[in-house]
């Protein structure tokens, strides 16, 4: 049975008009998982008609900023939206996510009280199911697997990549990574790995240190290539572009990943669709 990936945000920590925080959703089996949360991310997920009540589970990978910027609207929007029973959203990331979701939650305090003491089917805050995982299995349900492994974005750690399974089919998100051992395992044999990536030509002209820094903790489109020419992977899809992907230049990005794999590459605006399967 097929998985269909959607990229609701290709952007990064630069507010972009065209384009959302990092984000992807992915679709198996009836079930419907976020990966991470980056700004914007419910308003491009009603634009595929998922509302915030339609979601299975949240995926975090890691705890930057433009990766969860929208954590709080993904929860309060869930629960007043739920109008049936409150299921607890589960919210699966690395260490550190309990204590994150934890102080959402208070910074939100004020308007949790409020709709409770306003509505009398809202009577608790909103329900939610963490677990924190640096590696192995992390869910399974209806046939859908998730397995976590752990990445190299330091110094950002711990960082995770999550591979989703159905029926013999499998999707992997790398997240932000430098090419490493964990991900290489996550991503062998899979049908399609959604890498994040940087033109490292583009950002090393640019004149601010820390700007140029990102190179030392994300791949470049190059590495993500080679990463999923090791890995056997069936189609490779691009995110998260640092500089921002300007329209015209997607062969531009094309070719630098294709120096070093061999296989299908996407790459493209929010709300592509890639269905593999």
């Amino acid at each position: 049975m097929a998985i269909e990936i959607t990229l609701l945000g290709t952007g990064s920590p630069i507010p972009d008009p065209l384009r959302a925080g990092p984000s992807t959703l992915v679709r198996a089996g009836g079930q419907t998982l976020l990966v991470d949360c980056g700004r914007g991310v419910l308003q491009r997920a009603a634009a595929v008609g998922v509302g915030p009540n339609a979601l299975d589970a949240l995926l975090l990978t890691h705890l930057h900023s433009d990766h969860i910027a929208d954590l709080g609207d993904v929860i309060i929007s869930r629960w007043v939206t739920t109008f049936t029973e409150q299921v607890p959203l589960p919210i699966i990331g690395p260490p550190g996510t309990a204590e994150v979701v934890s102080a959402t939650l208070k910074a939100f305090g004020f308007d949790i009280g409020y709709r409770i003491a306003h509505h009398a089917d809202l009577n608790e805050p909103p329900p939610l199911e963490v677990s924190e995982h640096v590696d192995g299995q992390v869910w399974n349900r209806g046939g859908v697997s998730i397995t976590a492994r752990p990445t190299d974005h330091r110094p950002v750690e711990p960082t995770i990549g999550f591979r989703v399974s159905f029926e013999g089919n499998s999707v992997v998100l790398a997240g932000d990574t430098v090419p490493c051992s964990g991900l290489d395992e996550l991503a062998r044999g899979a049908d399609a790995l959604v890498h994040t990536v940087i033109r490292e030509d583009l950002v090393e002209q640019i004149p601010m240190q820390r700007l140029r820094d990102i190179c030392d903790y994300h791949s470049s489109v190059q590495q993500a290539g080679a990463t999923a020419q090791r890995a056997g992977v069936g189609t490779l899809v691009l995110t998260h572009y640092v500089p921002a992907l300007v329209p015209g230049q997607e062969d531009q990005w094309r070719a630098l990943a294709a120096e070093e794999f061999d296989g299908r590459i996407e790459l493209g605006d929010d709300l592509l669709q890639v269905t593999v399967g």
